[in-house]
């Protein structure tokens, strides 16, 4: 290709997202990610898109609304450019309340998504329902939210990357930055930003419940993926020997998913994955002027909420990066 106005450095979420956002306006984009496509935790098989809690409002959960509520309508175009199936789906999540004390807090909560979820979307305390998807709950009360999604992580990443390549941008393991450079290199990264990294592991379940909800209880993600399988995720791990390797951690995952889920009681495990996500101090995002490279720019740190915040993400750092436009939340700042 042509002299590129923008080099991206890194092939997962947040570095695709921004290179689409920059080459639909019209800037020639190249991503060099010696690793490949989604290499990283971007790779992974759970996908929970999955909103903050409606309290304690703050500028990250704000963000993160507005790209949940954005997401649709990016994983619509990116499918309409490439003719992909990203397994996209708005599916709303159910989640048990243990006891009264978790009630009265999910009912508060609900009052305050009816404020600042602006109607787009519900956060209600319901009666549990009587179904083999939903799993007990000792109040026979769940919180049924309509905000939460899920997305197949492998699947959306390549179609980002074919849909860069499709606006005429390249996605290479190798080349020279070129014009403008951000730098999305999440763990291998991320410590130069002030962050690190937290290992993750998860299984991926051969059972149908497609077109389901996802569940969370127990601290655990379970998401029904529109292609006949369901994931489970995942264990959060400060340290670690061997990023990409699972063990006993991940069985005590499984034995929980199945006692908290009878339903997946003998459902087999098809895949078994670990990867590193990565984790700036704030937990928030790194969006902005790189502090270490002057004249460049990061996004990086999308940790559990990556695929969910790379929408926004990606617009946010092509206003920046193109137009000098610059509406980084204070937070999200190196």
């Amino acid at each position: 290709m042509a002299t590129a106005d923008v080099t991206v450095m890194g092939a997962g979420v947040f570095g695709l997202a921004v290179a689409y956002a920059c080459a639909r306006r019209g800037a020639r984009v190249q991503v060099i990610d010696p690793n490949g496509v989604a290499a990283g935790s971007s790779g992974g098989i759970v996908g929970a898109l999955a909103p903050h809690a409606p309290e304690k409002w703050n500028e990250k959960k704000a963000f993160q609304f507005e790209s949940l509520i954005y997401a649709e309508q990016f994983w619509d175009e990116v499918c309409a450019l490439t003719g992909a199936d990203v397994g996209y789906a708005r599916s709303g999540r159910l989640q048990p309340l243990a006891d009264a004390r978790a009630v009265d807090l999910a009912r508060d909560r609900a009052e305050n998504a009816a404020r600042l979820w602006q109607g787009k979307a519900l956060w209600e305390v319901i009666v549990a329902p009587d179904s083999a998807w939903m799993p007990p709950s000792p109040s026979g009360f769940i919180v049924r939210d309509t905000l939460s999604a899920l997305v197949h992580p492998r699947r959306a990443t390549r179609a980002l990357a074919d849909a860069v390549i499709a606006l005429g941008g390249s996605v290479e393991t190798s080349g020279d930055p070129q014009g403008k450079i951000v730098w999305a290199t999440g763990f291998a990264g991320v410590s130069d930003v002030g962050g690190g990294g937290v290992k993750g592991q998860a299984a991926l379940l051969d059972f149908d419940a497609k077109g389901q909800p996802q569940l969370f209880a127990d601290a655990l993600h379970i998401i029904p993926h529109g292609d006949g399988t369901v994931a489970i995720g995942s264990t959060t791990e400060r340290n670690f020997d061997d990023p990409t390797t699972t063990d006993d951690l991940l069985d005590d995952v499984l034995a929980r998913a199945r006692a908290a889920f009878p339903v997946l009681q003998d459902a087999p495990v098809i895949e078994r994955w670990a990867g590193v996500r990565p984790r700036s101090r704030s937990r928030a995002p790194v969006l902005g002027v790189h502090p270490a490279r002057a004249g460049e720019y990061v996004a990086n740190g999308g940790f559990k909420i990556g695929f969910g915040m790379a929408p926004k993400v990606g617009q946010v750092m092509a206003d920046l990066v193109l137009d000098g436009r610059d509406s980084v939340p204070d937070e999200f700042r190196p």
